[in-house]
């Protein structure tokens, strides 16, 4: 009897016990992560994310072939859920050189601190690693809180990396698409290194996923771009050809960080793309080339990155026939090379398949990415699908969705101006 007693008053004092150390931060930090590995491998295991694909029901798959001529409008706030609109314009024109001077064959800048990344931290810890060579002191353990204010958060924008300099620093930053090879070789030739954001694969991860690294060299004789990896390490190697595959997945995205005393020599090197509209057309014809010229998974890229261009243009329809296009492709991919983390990343389609007033398939493209997540905790998911089913007249579903949306992400504005909206005051 008294074993018995004594059991049933140890069992939960020490569950207790476990819970209580387990929360500890230094303990927390070390296995949490570990812990949420084990979820998504169970989980990934028993409903494998790769086999879901996406089918529009909605689809006219009636493909644009080339650019129509628009309006350029001024992007509506909720645009600023994806990098639409880099804030960094100039001012007035930069001055193109007729006749550029050539490019070293190799330049290296040093000085950057390299940090290796904690668990699903790659955004916090490269933004610090870029910042670090211009003299900011501070880690991922900085950075982090701004970027993700949900630590389970498992992506960072460029946008919101871009708020956390020109916020958070004496320094300014620009994003642009449409990157080539010559532009980074440009610019860190300059002094300047770069953030990419591009894909990732490797020993570790359960396929394809988003990854940023930092550019501090070239070497055209060896035909490689020297990398700082949060997650393989310092000074990488990657060949040209290689870099050029994972970063097509990002639209060929960069962000150039840089002291305000030194804008107009990166206005200088841009050029005209230092102009949205410019840049934005530039990245479109790029994505319009490659639908014609690639295949496989490259050319579901492709599709992809037309899509997003064309919703940057604020053209949703021929932007929805892109990503119909896309998603048809992308049944194609052989399952080990799906990119299924992709809404994760880029919620263009979101933007697309709303505005052309295509709800349900809003609602079916959110809940296919919430379901395939170990752990359903993006808010632009919940976002998105709450407007939808708003527009669909199922308010109680939108709320619901909305509140999800402020759980994973606290103070996510757009969620709070929609619940606002419908008169309720959110819990913030």
């Amino acid at each position: 009897m008294r074993r018995t007693t004594f059991l049933l008053i140890a069992i939960p004092l020490a569950c207790l016990a476990a819970v209580v150390i387990y929360n500890l931060p230094p303990v927390y930090e070390r296995l949490s992560w570990r812990v949420k590995a084990l979820q998504a491998d169970i989980k990934y295991a028993v409903n494998p994310p790769e086999q879901e694909v996406f089918v529009p029901k909605e689809s006219s798959l009636v493909v644009p072939s080339a650019t129509p001529t628009i309006s350029i409008l001024t992007p509506s706030p909720t645009m600023a859920l994806e990098t639409l609109e880099p804030t960094v314009t100039a001012t007035h024109e930069p001055s193109p050189t007729l006749s550029p001077t050539p490019l070293p064959s190799d330049a290296l800048l040093t000085g950057i601190q390299h940090e290796y990344q904690r668990w699903n931290n790659c955004g916090p810890a490269n933004l610090a690693m870029a910042l670090s060579y211009w003299g900011w002191e501070g880690s991922q353990k900085v950075t982090a809180p701004f970027l993700k204010p949900n630590d389970r958060d498992t992506n960072v924008m460029p946008y919101e990396m871009e708020s956390f300099v020109e916020q958070e620093t004496d320094l300014l930053a620009t994003v642009r698409i449409g990157g080539d090879l010559d532009l980074l070789k440009a610019f860190v030739s300059a002094g300047f290194p770069v953030l990419v954001e591009k894909g990732f694969e490797g020993p570790g991860f359960d396929g394809w996923m988003g990854h940023y690294q930092v550019v501090n060299g070239y070497d055209n004789v060896a035909g490689q771009f020297v990398v700082q990896d949060s997650y393989k390490g310092p000074n990488m190697k990657v060949p040209y050809d290689q870099f050029v595959e994972q970063w097509r997945a990002f639209n060929f995205t960069y962000i150039v960080i840089y002291p305000i005393e030194r804008r107009e020599q990166v206005l200088q090197i841009l050029g005209l793309q230092a102009y949205d509209n410019f840049n934005n057309h530039h990245a479109e014809r790029i994505s319009l080339e490659e639908t014609q010229i690639l295949a496989g998974r490259d050319l579901y890229f492709a599709w992809y990155n037309r899509g997003t261009n064309l919703v940057y243009l604020q053209d949703y329809a021929g932007a929805a026939a892109a990503y119909d296009a896309a998603f048809a492709n992308y049944s194609q991919i052989p399952e080990a090379q799906r990119p299924w983390r992709m809404l994760w990343y880029q919620t263009g389609p979101y933007f697309a398949y709303y505005y052309t007033g295509r709800y349900q398939d809003v609602i079916d493209l959110a809940t296919t990415t919430l379901e395939a997540i170990s752990e359903p905790i993006l808010e632009e998911s919940y976002y998105w699908r709450a407007k939808a089913l708003l527009a669909l007249g199922d308010n109680e579903s939108a709320i619901t969705d909305l509140n999800e949306c402020l759980e994973v992400h606290p103070g996510f504005s757009p969620c709070i101006s929609e619940l606002r909206l419908l008169g309720i005051e959110p819990n913030e």
